[in-house]
């Protein structure tokens, strides 16, 4: 009896979920002009959104991680391209091998140079894209609301860190090949065909080449076909066994060349790391209903495991698993596919495989770009479900709630745009909210110097070195400034002191290599920019000085090798060009 009951309530919940289509699917039965006209004006209504909110960031400039491509020579050059894809290790300052976002910059470089506007203005359109592609998803998927959801998608604060940081071109870009992977893949299961399925698998791999997060997409798709037919039939898994097989080899090729660049070894034991990862999903989930004080670098919190209040996070977790599991029979099984969603798409950020910015912070709002798509879809197409069995007044005035509440969200995510003005804005920011943020004093330190504000950097880099006092790159910072502000003295000691922690540091060879230049000690300054060759031969700047101290050493054909070197490497380097030819016409008077 039981079991019949049960068989009844799941046609029934299955029976809605077939008899839920949304407003743009109606229209399409009252023909085409009707169809395109809500289609158009739906997609006019979202590119407004995204365009208002994300103005401010298009006056933004060039952020921290942003000289990954901005200083980076590959990017400059036309053979650039070829390295990008066949030789990773070209670009410098990348641990990754997402060779599709580098392609983008390199094809930006060509367009318009290293201006910032058209790089921040690709970023808002792919976003823009984005949110077409959920709209269109939501439909395709018959969730209510699917223009709601779109549109709190396009405005939701969390997605700020995405676009109008340029860097994170690669969360966009990944994310675009998901969803459009995603919605090929349904058009294949409607109507098979080879084409199809080709598509969906070269849209995914382009997904991994852009950021490997999106390895997680053939299991979403399981949870796809699991909600819809309430299990996973062997057909699914056969058909999706190459996306697997996909992104396990790429995932693995991309883990192999980020240790290989960046080792890391964080000391989290098992149980510490399903501590971080519990309370990091209510971390998300708090921030996606509740989008105030964000931060770019969110405070590192303490684990332990004899800390009982980490495990609350664990057991609500568990708990929240075990009821919608429990209740999906009168839920449907909406709910929890969605929870597995947000869950699975999270889960290479949660804390169980290190990576990098596991330093800074064990959360970042950039993460849950693609995951917050499930909690919003099954709350806000909930919440329209019922709005839609209400009187029309009060469904009136539900839709005015709604309104008030997308303003509320583009006023936020407007606010937070710009803070992405400059270094000088950015990091303040961080400091302000988050004074123990790992580099952050350091950086603004660093941003304050390129603005000549010397002054104020040292005071912000001497903040860090309360911090991190065996910090090599606070040392090499505070005797930059110093250098800057002419206290030659004072800065050769916190050089020395840098290159006491670490005799390889580029800057601080280069700086007290510059301060013994200035003291007139060139042999001391031509041994340290010999070292800084060997750390950075290819470094324009670096043969050119070595040029000026063999000039002052008096070996001038020497001087002159060194110039034309540093000319060979960057044809614009003026002080380099001039020198080189004085020095010819030296030489040239100078033989009989």
């Amino acid at each position: 009896m039981e079991s019949a009951k049960r068989q009844r309530r799941e046609r029934r919940a299955s029976a809605r979920q077939d008899r839920a289509p949304g407003k743009l699917q109606r229209l399409a039965g009252k023909g085409p002009a009707a169809f395109m006209r809500h289609g158009v004006a739906a997609i006019l209504g979202l590119v407004s959104l995204v365009a208002v909110a994300y103005f401010p960031a298009l006056s933004g400039g060039f952020i921290w991680d942003d000289i990954i491509f901005s200083e980076e020579p590959t990017i400059r050059q036309w053979s650039g391209l070829s390295s990008i894809w066949f030789s990773p290790t070209d670009i410098q300052r990348e641990g990754h091998y997402w060779p599709v976002v580098y392609t983008t910059f390199w094809l930006e470089h060509k367009l318009w140079g290293f201006s910032p506007f058209g790089y921040h203005l690709v970023n808002v359109l792919l976003h823009t894209v984005n949110v077409v592609l959920v709209w269109r998803l939501m439909q395709r998927l018959a969730v209510p609301g699917a223009l709601a959801i779109a549109a709190v998608f396009a405005v939701h604060p969390l997605h700020v860190e995405s676009v109008a940081w340029i860097i994170e071109r690669k969360d966009l870009l990944s994310a675009l090949f998901y969803l459009s992977a995603v919605l090929m893949w349904i058009r294949f299961t409607e109507a098979p065909h080879p084409w199809r399925y080709s598509a969906a698998l070269v849209l995914f791999t382009a997904g991994m080449l852009s950021k490997s997060i999106v390895v997680t997409l053939p299991a979403a798709l399981l949870i796809w076909h699991w909600w819809q037919h309430g299990r996973i039939a062997a057909k699914d898994l056969l058909r999706l066994a190459p996306f697997f097989l996909v992104g396990f080899a790429i995932t693995l090729a991309d883990l192999a060349y980020y240790t290989s660049r960046e080792p890391l070894a964080l000391d989290y034991s098992a149980i510490e790391r399903i501590l971080i990862a519990a309370r990091a999903l209510w971390f998300y989930v708090d921030k996606l209903l509740w989008p105030v004080d964000l931060i770019v670098i969110y405070p590192l919190w303490e684990i332990r495991a004899d800390h009982l209040f980490g495990w609350v996070y664990v057991a609500a977790a568990a708990a929240l698993g075990a009821a919608l599991w429990h209740l999906r029979h009168r839920l449907g099984r909406g709910p929890l596919a969605a929870a597995l969603f947000f869950v699975v798409t999270l889960s290479p950020v949660l804390g169980f495989v290190d990576y990098g910015y596991m330093q800074f912070s064990l959360v970042a709002d950039r993460f849950q770009y693609l995951a917050g798509i499930g909690p919003m879809a099954v709350l806000l197409g909930g919440a329209v479900g019922g709005v839609n069995r209400l009187p029309d007044v009060w469904r009136r005035i539900a839709v005015g709630v709604f309104i008030a509440v997308l303003a509320v969200l583009g006023t936020l995510t407007w606010q937070q745009s710009r803070i992405y003005r400059d270094g000088i804005t950015f990091f303040s920011y961080i400091v302000s909210h988050n004074p123990a943020a790992r580099d952050a004093h350091l950086n603004l330190g660093n941003a304050l110097f390129k603005a000549d504000r010397i002054q104020e950097g040292y005071a912000a880099t001497l903040v860090e070195a309360g911090q991190r006092p065996h910090s090599t790159k606070v040392y090499a910072h505070l005797g930059y400034a110093l250098l800057l502000m002419n206290r030659l003295d004072e800065a050769a000691v916190r050089l020395a002191r840098a290159l006491e922690i670490d005799s390889k540091n580029p800057q601080a060879l280069d700086s007290l290599a510059m301060v013994r230049f200035r003291q007139r000690r060139y042999d001391e300054a031509l041994t340290l920019y010999q070292s800084m060759m060997e750390v950075q031969p290819d470094n324009a700047q670096t043969h050119s000085n070595l040029g000026s101290t063999l000039y002052h050493l008096g070996r001038l054909e020497d001087a002159l090798a060194s110039f034309e070197s540093a000319l060979a490497l960057d044809p614009g380097l003026e002080i380099a060009r001039g020198s080189a030819n004085r020095l010819r016409r030296r030489l040239s008077s100078d033989r009989p």
